[in-house]
């Protein structure tokens, strides 16, 4: 339609310039080239509306555009602060009811994880909320606005005068055309001077009108320029703050995460590694130092339970495989750092520093030693 529109312009300069070429050759007495509409002033007029009309319409669809773009982010970025909250209350979950018996270190992880990932998505809707205040609404409020279609309005008003106009030139160079061949005519030479004053209110009117529709093209389009330009600014500004903050929170659980990792990897090892002493001699095995503990006190109590805090590995018949959390009866410790126990029902050897004593054990967990 727009391309319909703009041909028929085309082509109506065209024939305006053609009878100005025709009026100028043949044209004398009560006719002339001031009874032309299409002047040279009136053209600027006309080619300047044009461009406003094709600017304003372009800026038009370019806040729609926009509008939509954010709403779309808005839908998704809802949908996304939905499962990063869920995946937040998961995390403290596991991170306030799971205890692991070899430490709690992924616990508070998932403790810091889980705050962590609910400031995320605080901010995440802080920014969809401001996209949708400080973006959408402004852009379509001017889109869906009067101003625009007000203005609009009088260039299509203009439009219909510079026809009716065209029109009432052809109509005064046929008055014209007759009075010369009448010679003179009165009746004739009335209808033309009638029909010269009306073109000449209409050129009037017009150039009235045109001014006013072009001003205000031009101020709607100076608005859709400077408003378009500032809600694009804030919007990098809000996307902006945001991410600026999402680093500030990761950079801080990150540095949490490392702490603890670097914590855990700085801590001692288990006291036998691959450096223990060999395994008791004869006259421990049978006795000698029964009651003896690994410090070479005196272990009055006689038996008591252990829990496994390290695994180790049998590397001989007489050993006793151990895992974490497995729980042994120790029944002799050797002074050189071994003990003797029953664990699962095997009897053998075992590094006493892989074990601590328990003095209060769940009645499920002793009938797995036996």
């Amino acid at each position: 339609m727009e391309a319909i529109r703009k041909q028929a312009t085309r082509l109506r300069e065209q024939v305006a310039k053609q009878q100005q070429a025709v009026f100028k050759q043949f044209g004398g007495g009560y006719g002339g080239s001031d009874n032309i509409v299409t002047d040279e002033a009136e053209l600027q007029q006309h080619q300047k509306l044009e461009k406003l009309y094709i600017s304003t319409r372009a800026g038009k669809h370019f806040q729609r555009d926009i509008v939509r773009g954010v709403e779309g982010y808005i839908v998704t970025g809802s949908k996304q602060v939905e499962i990063g909250t869920k995946l937040s209350d998961d995390s403290r979950k596991y991170g306030a009811e799971n205890n692991c018996t070899s430490g709690s270190t992924l616990s508070k992880a998932a403790l810091s994880y889980g705050r962590a990932r609910a400031q995320i998505e605080k901010e995440r809707g802080n920014l969809l909320k401001a996209l949708g205040t400080q973006v959408a609404e402004p852009l379509r409020a001017m889109v869906m606005g009067a101003a625009l279609e007000d203005a609009r309005h009088l260039a299509q008003r203009y439009d219909r005068m510079r026809q009716e106009a065209e029109a009432q030139a052809i109509e005064v160079s046929k008055r014209q055309v007759k009075v010369r061949e009448s010679g003179g005519n009165p009746d004739n030479i009335s209808k033309l001077e009638a029909a010269e004053a009306k073109l000449q209110e209409l050129k009037s009117n017009m150039a009235i009108l045109g001014k006013e529709a072009a001003a205000a093209m031009a101020a709607v389009e100076a608005q859709q320029q400077r408003l378009t330009l500032q809600r694009l600014i804030a919007m990098v500004e809000a996307e902006r703050t945001y991410h600026q903050k999402i680093i500030q929170i990761l950079d801080q659980l990150e540095g949490e995460m490392v702490s603890e990792r670097q914590r855990i990897e700085a801590s001692p090892n288990p006291t036998v590694d691959n450096s223990m002493p060999p395994l008791p001699s004869y006259e421990e095995v049978n006795g000698v130092f029964a009651s003896q503990t690994f410090d070479g006190s005196t272990d009055s109590m006689g038996y008591f339970l252990g829990e496994v805090m390290h695994s180790y590995q049998a590397e001989s018949d007489v050993e006793l495989n151990l895992s974490v959390g497995d729980y042994v009866v120790v029944r002799k410790v050797s002074n050189n750092g071994w003990a003797e126990g029953d664990c699962k029902g095997k009897a053998g050897w075992f590094p006493f520093g892989y074990i601590e004593r328990r003095e209060r054990v769940l009645a499920s967990k002793v009938v797995e030693v036996f």
